[in-house]
């Protein structure tokens, strides 16, 4: 047996990267995020494929909550190779109702983009929030981030240093983030069969890996992921939350008893779930 990564063989680690494999079957619950983010955008207020980019996968969908509201940012999953932000605001409701804006991001996918463009495309979503937010109600100075999955590896990457200056954007610009279920060491990432999407290299999965690009401050998290997650995904958040914690920066971090690796985004519509109401408190501190 050839060990590729720990102690893992290759069929193994591909099994542990699987996410898919830890529910019967996906599609179910993509085409209820799906279903959700399209009544969100029928019953609330939506601006709808605002460019914060000269691409045209540049886009992002916005849903106001009056003035001066703090803004979640939220970047979607799919393994960096599907869904887009119109699966993405099943949550604008919930927050809508306790005044909080939601900003759903699209980015291009895999193997058409690498990980190093879709890691600056959602910063200069976030770049282009925090410089825009007033034109929609929103408080620049109230910025939260939260993803799932891939989502949640890109909410890592956020919250990252050494890319504001660049952007035109103060350090602490992002005030907390919520990465759910998300990868943050892509080094094993990159070894798996995700990589046949993916394509990175070597250099490109560490410079893409938030556990290696800590920042200088750091903002509070609230990091979870579902009980039938693999042992990886599992230590993947743990290993995140343990380096942010010894940096000396708050994290709560829990696995949540009835969710798994898809269904655990749904607790951000409902504020008196386990996770939602963490968020809601995060936001209003």
């Amino acid at each position: 047996m050839t060990h590729i990564y720990n102690n893992f063989d290759q069929e193994t680690l591909n099994r542990e990267y699987s996410a898919r494999d830890t529910v019967p079957d996906i599609d179910p619950f993509i085409a209820e995020y799906a279903r959700q983010s399209a009544v969100a955008r029928e019953t609330l207020e939506c601006k709808e494929n605002v460019a914060y980019g000269s691409h045209q996968d540049e886009v992002v969908d916005i849903f106001p909550a009056g003035t001066n509201a703090p803004v979640l940012i939220y970047i979607h999953g799919g393994y960096w190779r599907m869904l887009s932000q119109k699966e993405s605001g099943f949550m604008a409701p919930c927050l809508a109702q306790n005044g909080i804006a939601t900003v759903t991001v699209n980015y291009s996918l895999t193997p058409g983009a690498s990980i190093d463009t879709i890691v600056r495309q959602c910063r200069d979503a976030v770049a282009w929030t925090q410089q825009n937010a007033h034109s929609f109600g929103g408080d620049p100075n109230r910025i939260f981030v939260c993803g799932s999955s891939a989502g949640g590896h890109l909410t890592g990457m956020m919250v990252a240093g050494g890319w504001h200056e660049a952007h035109g954007i103060p350090e602490n610009t992002i005030k907390g983030a919520i990465p759910l279920n998300g990868l943050y060491d892509l080094e094993p990432v990159q070894l798996s069969n995700v990589n046949d999407w993916a394509g990175m290299d070597k250099a490109e999965a560490h410079r893409n890996s938030p556990l290696h690009h800590l920042p200088n401050n750091g903002c509070p998290l609230i990091m979870s992921y579902g009980a039938t997650e693999t042992s990886e995904f599992k230590r993947q958040s743990h290993l995140f939350a343990d380096a942010w914690t010894e940096s000396g920066w708050s994290v709560d971090i829990f696995e949540h008893p009835a969710r798994n690796h898809f269904d655990i985004v749904f607790d951000l519509c409902d504020e008196k779930s386990l996770l939602g109401s963490k968020v809601l408190e995060l936001i209003s501190r």
